[in-house]
């Protein structure tokens, strides 16, 4: 089946955020505030594999969020960093954040609320 083009807004942001670790190396990526190796990434996210953490930077490469720069040398290296696109999703993902935070206040509340004691 062919892939087609996303034309919702909405799609193509949780399309580009969709996958386990994709938040979780944004996070460790936005916080370093500079390049990230990819040994220090695997190190930061101890369970997911090698295969996995591949493919989901490729993704968010793919994406545009992050940018992947490879160092020709005797021992290659390789590093990752935000690009601009990447960095101006901070103050999206902070609204998701505070209303995710107060959607699990309300359901706590309801949760409670609905127990018989």
């Amino acid at each position: 089946m062919p892939v087609q083009l996303n034309e919702c807004p909405v799609e193509v942001v949780i399309s580009s955020l969709s996958g386990r670790w994709k938040i979780p190396i944004y996070r460790y990526l936005y916080k370093n505030d500079q390049p990230v190796r990819y040994s220090a990434l695997q190190r930061h996210l101890p369970s997911i594999s090698k295969k996995v953490l591949t493919e989901q930077l490729r993704e968010l490469e793919r994406d545009g969020i992050i940018e992947r720069k490879s160092y020709p040398e005797p021992r290659p290296r390789v590093e990752y960093a935000l690009t601009s696109a990447g960095r101006s999703m901070i103050e999206f993902l902070d609204q998701i954040s505070e209303w995710g935070q107060k959607h699990m206040y309300l359901q706590k509340k309801l949760y409670k609320s609905d127990q018989i004691f």
